[in-house]
């Protein structure tokens, strides 16, 4: 199923992916190399004319993908590569723990932001969470993590709510609602891509239940969404006691 292009301006979750996206260009180009410190918060919202709020959601998914050390007074520095891929091929059972955590607090929430969302969305609001899905699809064709994309689209359906009290439960949480984009060690490249478009499917269904103003099927879209992340935790944590580390 093919969803149909609306353009809208960007809003505060695509500001987030773009400056991650240009943040980890700048990183893995070599820009900034293992060790160097980072321009300072206050330069990079200058830099990218943006607010700090998305600055820091930015350098927190880079931190979360291991390719920088925010050091408190200090800044933000990059790791080395060699610290990157010992940090990727190590399951964080505590991490992964609350991760879980996280995801088991945010389902009746969000499961019920999203029936609100089919009834009460507007058409720029539905468009919005056409954009955000679309963000998705393109970070996956990208080789890009989806992380960013994927909290900017549970955003716009909070928002579609029409009660800011839901969006202000995911913004509690910050950028740990979207844990990370694949919760596994060390991932291959096409196990990556097929994990990223099974939620990108996943989005899918929910993104057109809400268009279509099914509040139930947007509902159990949502569920089976946040279900199924659930599930994936789970199972990693199980598979996690024969790795050693």
């Amino acid at each position: 199923m093919t969803v149909q292009t609306k353009v809208r301006p960007k809003g505060p979750g695509s500001l987030v992916s773009k400056v991650g996206a240009s943040l980890r260009h700048a990183i893995t180009s070599g820009q900034y190399s293992p060790g160097q410190k980072l321009p300072s918060e206050v330069e990079l919202t200058e830099t990218h004319q943006v607010s700090r709020t998305v600055i820091r959601e930015a350098v927190a998914a880079l931190k979360s993908d291991g390719l920088v050390e925010v050091r408190q007074g200090a800044g933000i520095f990059v790791l080395s590569p060699t610290f990157q891929l010992t940090a990727n091929r190590t399951v964080d059972k505590a991490r992964v723990s609350s991760d879980l955590e996280v995801l088991e607090v945010r389902a009746p929430l969000e499961i019920e932001a999203a029936g609100l969302a089919a009834a009460r969305r507007s058409p720029a609001q539905e468009e919005v969470i056409f954009e955000c899905h679309r963000q998705v699809l393109r970070c996956i064709e990208q080789n890009e993590s989806i992380r960013m994309a994927d909290l900017a689209l549970h955003f716009a359906i909070a928002e579609a709510t029409n009660n800011p009290l839901f969006r202000q439960h995911l913004e509690f949480h910050g950028s740990a609602v979207i844990p990370q984009s694949r919760p596994m060690p060390d991932p291959d490249f096409a196990e990556q891509t097929a994990y990223r478009r099974l939620i990108h499917q996943e989005h899918e269904t929910i993104v057109m239940a809400i268009s279509d103003r099914d509040e139930e099927a947007a509902r159990n879209a949502m569920r089976d969404h946040l279900r199924g992340s659930q599930a994936r935790y789970r199972e990693l944590l199980r598979n996690s006691r024969s790795i050693p580390g």
